[in-house]
């Protein structure tokens, strides 16, 4: 077994569940301690099964119960040392929970090995990921969010992945006729800022492969995008290609489904 679930996906909270038969981790945990309890006990998920949360970056959206969880549930936090620095008060009370990896060397926590890579996103070091488990290393989960645009090392790292977890956060038209101030607008689209559905489509034509079998589009703005128009913008690509990939739309406010990688 190699499941994931994205608890929640968007620009007030991120989280997503990666799980084998005998691990389960956290990526992220922006959003309330509460609500994650729920969806673990709505997916039949004992919380000692959890053995870690790992931190992307130290924006609040996928921060805000790092600390909490990792205090209730007695599990380290893995982080680079950059993304530490920048957050550390707000994780509260866990030094003695503190796992630091280097963003660029894999580790392994149980069954699950983890990839971090560098992405470029306006935090200390940000970075995406790649999981897998020891025993099915072909059998691989990209998670590719807060990314300003995708690097020649980004489209390295995933290609071959048999499941994807990709931002789609704007559409273009949208955000340049919607509310934000033009600083906000050239910060969001700019290299350091979000994806837009196109970006995301331009990113799925350099790595859709006969193995990707799961698509699950991310982080999409609830001003700046509309769920239907992210879904509609990337299955007409997937139809032009005559491509199977399933393709999913993670939510701010419920879960995915739990998705085979």
């Amino acid at each position: 077994m190699f499941q994931t679930v994205i608890i929640a996906s968007g620009s007030k909270g991120n989280c997503v569940l990666i799980q084998t038969e005998k691990t389960a981790l956290l990526l992220d945990a922006g959003i309330s301690m509460h609500r994650i309890m729920e969806c673990l006990a709505s997916l039949q998920i004992e919380p000692a099964k959890i053995e870690g949360i790992l931190v992307s970056h130290e924006h609040s959206d996928h921060i805000k119960s790092v600390g909490a969880i990792s205090r209730k549930l007695n599990i380290p936090i893995y982080i680079n040392r950059p993304t530490l620095f920048s957050c550390a008060e707000r994780l509260g009370n866990v030094q003695d929970r503190i796992v630091l990896f280097h963003t660029g060397s894999s580790f392994t926590i149980k069954d699950i090995v983890i990839e971090p890579f560098s992405s470029i996103h306006d935090a200390a070091e940000s970075c995406n990921f790649v999981f897998y488990p020891d025993a099915e290393p072909k059998r691989k989960l990209g998670v590719a969010t807060d990314l300003g645009y995708p690097t020649q090392l980004c489209l390295l790292k995933l290609s071959g992945v048999s499941t994807l977890i990709l931002e789609s956060n704007h559409d273009e038209r949208m955000l340049m006729e919607g509310p934000y101030d033009w600083k906000l607008k050239q910060r969001i689209r700019g290299n350091q800022g979000h994806l837009s559905n196109i970006q995301a489509v331009g990113l799925i034509s350099a790595l859709a492969h006969p193995g990707l079998k799961n698509l699950v589009l991310a982080h999409l703005s609830e001003i700046n995008n509309l769920p239907s128009l992210a879904e509609q913008t990337m299955q007409e690509y997937l139809d032009s290609i005559r491509s199977d990939i399933k393709l999913f739309i993670a939510a701010q406010d419920r879960p995915t489904a739990l998705i085979d990688i």
